[in-house]
C-alpha cells in the first residue's frame, strides 16, 4: 500500500455522474458516498523508452491523454459503470452522455487520477517477447465503488504511452466496437472477465492498413474505458526474466527481486486475502497456495470458453490476467460452425492459439508465470501444483459444465465424457453450429414417437452447414504449384522445409484439398440424408442417457421442467458473432450507433428469447448515414436474426 500522500482528489460532482473526492486514505475497508479514485496501488521500474513520461509518485510512468476532437458517445454499459457508482437517469441521459464522452476519451481529466502506463513482459507466440507494457491502455487509478469494492479504471486507445514503441497510442472504431460488445458478453454469459463500462469515438483520425495489403485509410480514434479489480497478468512477473536463451531479450527489472516481492504481497494481500491470512507466517507457502489458486481459476477459465465456443485468438503470457479474468480482446471469435481446430485470428499462421489448443497453452503459460515467481516460490514447488492441478481442475469442470449444457442434472456417470466427445464429433461431422446445436437441445424429447423424432431432425440438420458453407470452408488456400514445391522441398531439404513450413499446415491443405473434391459430387439431398443419420445415431445414445435420469427420479415431469431450466439458462441463445459485430461496426462507421446499443442490449440477456426485440431489421433506413454496406451484407442484415448462422459473406471476414 502506498503512502495516503501518493493520493490527490477534489469534489467536482458531474450533472449526472457521483462526484469523485480524494480516496479517504489507505484503509481499504473505508467506504464513500461516492467513488473515489486513487493512484497506482504498487509500483514498477520506469524504464527507457521513446516517449516522454512525467515522474509518478508510485514510479509507474506517466501516461497523460491526449485529447480528442469532439468526442461523442458510442455506448454505455450501465452494469459496469453501476459498478463505479455512476448513473445516467433516463431524464439525464443526454447530460450523461456528453460527461461520458469527455472523461472517457481522456479530454477531461476525473478527479484524483493520475494517467500512468503500466510495464510489463510477455512471451508472444511462444517466443520471450522482452519488454512490452500498455502501448495504448491509460491507467486512470483505482475507484472505491458503492458496495465497499476497489476497482481499476484504464482508458484503452486514449495516446501515446511511454511503452507504445512505435505505434501511436490509438484504437479505431471496429476494434473498440469489438472489445467493448465482447466484455460485456462475456460477464452476461457468465465467465470472468474485465469489464466495459462506455465506448467514445471521435474526428480525430488514425491511418491504418486494415489487412496489411498497402490500402491504409483513415479511421476514427475510438476510446474504450475497461474496469477490472486489476489489469496485473503473467506478464507483469515477466519484467524480472534474465536474458532468455532463445531471443537473447531479458526483462527491464532483471535482478530486482525486491520488487518482485513488493508485487505478489501486493496481488497475494489484495485479491487473495484469504491466503494472505492463512500464511501470514510463510512465503514459500502463501506464494505456493497463491498459485495453486491462480491455476485452478486459470483451468476454470479456460473450460468456460471452450464450453460456449469462444476462441481468445491471444493468449499470450501477457494477455493472462493474475486473478484469471478474460482479458484484452483482441481478434478473439465465438465459433459457428464446429471445428476443434478452428482459429479464430488470421495472423495465426501456425494455429497456435486455435480452440482445441488453449487449454494447453493456458497451461504453458502458467509454467512462464511459475518461472517468473522464483526464487519467491522454487520451480519444483510450483511444477508438481501444475502437474497435479490444472488438468484435474480443467476436465472436472469441463465436465461439469457439460453436464448442465446436456441437462444430465441427476446423476454424473463416467459415460458422460464419451457422450460429450460423441456429441462433439458429430458436430465436427455435420459441421453443425456449436451455439444453436446446444440451444436446440432442450426441446429434445425422450418419447420415442416417431414423428416428433423427425421433426427436431429437421430442426437439428437445419443448423448443419449446407453443401455451400462447406464448401467455403474446405476451399485450398494454396496455389497447386506452391504445395508441389513444399512437397519437393519436404523430401529434398527438410532443413530449409521446417523454416518455411510446417508438415500440419501442408497435411491440412492436402486434407482440404481432398474434402472439396468430394463436395464437388455431393447432392444437398445427400449431406440431408448423411447429417440426418449421424445425429439420428447420437440422439438415440443421448436418448438412453436422458431415460436413466428418469429412472432414478420420482417425478419425471418435474424433472424435465428443471432439466430443461438448467439448459436453458447454460445455452446461450444470443452470442457476438462476427457478423453480427461487423453490421454493428458497418453502422457505426457510417455514424448510426443504434444497432451497437441493440447488441448491447440483447448480450445482457444472452440466455432469453428477445421477443421484444427487433431480431429482425425491416426497416435500415439510417439517419445521416453517408454510405451503405456491401449489397449482399445490406440484404442479409435485413433478414437475418441475431441467432442465426452466419451467412456467407462472413466467411469472408478476417480478424487480425
Amino acid at each position: 500500500e502506498p503512502p495516503a500522500d501518493c493520493f490527490a482528489g477534489s469534489g467536482y460532482t458531474a450533472p449526472s455522474l457521483p462526484p469523485l473526492p480524494a480516496r479517504p486514505g489507505p484503509d481499504r475497508t473505508t467506504a464513500t458516498a461516492g467513488p473515489s479514485i486513487s493512484s497506482p496501488p504498487w509500483g514498477g521500474r520506469r524504464t527507457r523508452n521513446s516517449a516522454s513520461a512525467s515522474p509518478h509518485p508510485t514510479g509507474l510512468p506517466r501516461a497523460p491523454a491526449c485529447p480528442l476532437q469532439s468526442p461523442r458517445l458510442v455506448a454505455m454499459s450501465l452494469p459496469a459503470l453501476a459498478l463505479l457508482g455512476l448513473e445516467a437517469p433516463a431524464a439525464e441521459r443526454e447530460a450523461a452522455e456528453a460527461e461520458a464522452a469527455q472523461y472517457f476519451s481522456g479530454n477531461r481529466l476525473l478527479a484524483g487520477s493520475e494517467p500512468a502506463a503500466h510495464c510489463y513482459c510477455g512471451h508472444q507466440f511462444g517466443s520471450f517477447a522482452g519488454q512490452l507494457g500498455d502501448g495504448a491502455a491509460m491507467y486512470l487509478g483505482e475507484v472505491l465503488g458503492p458496495r465497499g469494492e476497489r476497482w481499476e479504471i484504464q482508458l484503452k486507445g486514449a495516446g501515446l504511452t511511454p511503452f507504445s514503441r512505435q505505434a501511436d497510442g490509438r484504437k479505431v472504431l471496429r476494434s473498440s466496437i469489438r472489445e467493448f460488445l465482447c466484455s460485456e458478453a462475456m460477464f452476461h454469459l457468465g465467465i470472468p472477465t474485465t469489464r466495459a463500462g462506455t465506448c467514445v469515438t471521435s474526428d480525430s483520425k488514425v491511418v491504418r492498413d486494415v489487412f496489411y495489403d498497402g490500402n491504409p485509410k483513415s479511421e476514427r480514434c475510438t476510446v474504450v474505458l475497461r474496469i477490472a479489480s486489476t489489469f496485473i497478468r503473467f506478464g507483469s512477473f515477466e519484467i524480472f526474466k534474465p536474458t532468455d536463451e532463445y531471443t537473447g531479450r531479458k526483462g527491464p527489472s532483471v535482478n530486482r527481486n525486491d520488487i518482485r516481492i513488493q508485487m505478489l504481497d501486493y496481488v497475494i494481500s489484495t485479491f487473495y486475502p484469504e491466503i494472505q491470512e492463512a500464511y501470514s507466517d510463510n512465503s514459500i507457502q502463501r506464494n505456493a497456495a497463491f498459485f495453486k489458486e491462480i491455476t485452478k481459476r486459470t483451468a476454470r477459465l479456460v473450460a468456460e470458453w471452450q464450453c460456449v465456443g469462444f476462441c481468445h485468438g491471444v493468449l499470450n503470457t501477457d494477455n493472462m490476467s493474475i486473478v484469471g479474468l478474460t482479458i484484452d480482446y483482441g481478434p478473439f471469435g465465438f465459433m459457428d460452425r464446429y471445428d476443434p481446430e478452428h482459429i479464430c485470428n488470421g495472423s495465426d499462421n501456425t494455429g497456435r492459439y486455435a480452440y482445441n489448443k488453449q487449454p494447453e497453452i493456458c497451461k504453458w503459460n502458467l509454467g512462464k508465470l511459475a518461472e517468473a515467481l522464483v526464487p519467491e516460490l522454487p520451480l519444483e514447488i510450483s511444477e508438481l501444483i501444475l502437474e497435479e492441478e490444472y488438468d484435474a481442475e480443467f476436465e472436472k469442470h469441463y465436465l461439469q459444465k457439460m453436464r448442465k449444457k446436456l441437462g444430465l442434472i441427476q446423476l454424473e456417470l463416467e459415460e458422460d465424457s464419451k457422450l460429450v466427445s460423441e456429441l462433439l464429433e458429430t458436430m465436427h461431422l455435420t459441421g453443425g453450429d456449436f451455439t444453436n446445436i446446444f440451444y436446440l437441445l432442450s426441446s429434445f424429447s425422450v418419447g420415442s414417437d416417431p414423428s416428433k423424432l423427425e421433426d427436431f431432425l429437421e430442426d437439428l440438420t437445419s443448423q448443419c452447414a449446407s453443401v455451400e458453407e462447406l464448401k467455403v470452408a474446405f476451399k485450398p488456400q494454396m496455389d497447386p504449384r506452391q504445395l508441389s514445391m513444399m512437397l519437393m522441398l519436404a523430401q529434398s531439404n527438410p532443413q530449409l522445409f521446417a523454416l518455411i513450413g510446417t508438415k500440419a499446415n501442408i497435411n491440412k491443405e492436402l486434407e482440404r484439398i481432398e474434402q472439396f473434391s468430394k463436395l464437388q459430387q455431393l447432392t444437398a439431398a445427400d449431406l440431408l440424408s448423411r447429417n440426418k443419420r449421424h445425429w439420428k445415431e447420437w440422439l438415440e445414445k443421448y436418448r438412453v442417457r436422458l431415460q436413466k435420469e428418469i429412472e432414478s427420479v420420482s417425478d419425471a415431469d418435474a424433472w424435465n421442467t428443471d432439466r430443461v431450466k438448467v439448459m436453458n439458462s447454460n445455452n446461450p441463445k444470443y452470442i457476438l458473432r462476427n457478423y453480427i459485430a461487423q453490421n454493428a461496426i458497418e453502422a457505426a462507421e457510417n455514424g448510426d450507433f443504434s444497432e451497437v446499443r441493440n447488441v448491447l442490449k440483447l448480450l445482457e440477456n444472452p440466455f432469453q428469447e428477445a421477443e421484444c426485440f427487433r431480431e429482425v431489421k425491416e426497416d435500415v433506413e439510417e439517419e445521416g448515414a453517408t454510405a451503405t454496406a456491401p449489397a449482399c451484407a445490406q440484404e442479409t442484415r435485413n433478414r437475418l436474426s441475431y441467432c442465426s448462422k452466419p451467412p456467407l459473406w462472413a466467411s469472408e471476414l478476417c480478424v487480425t
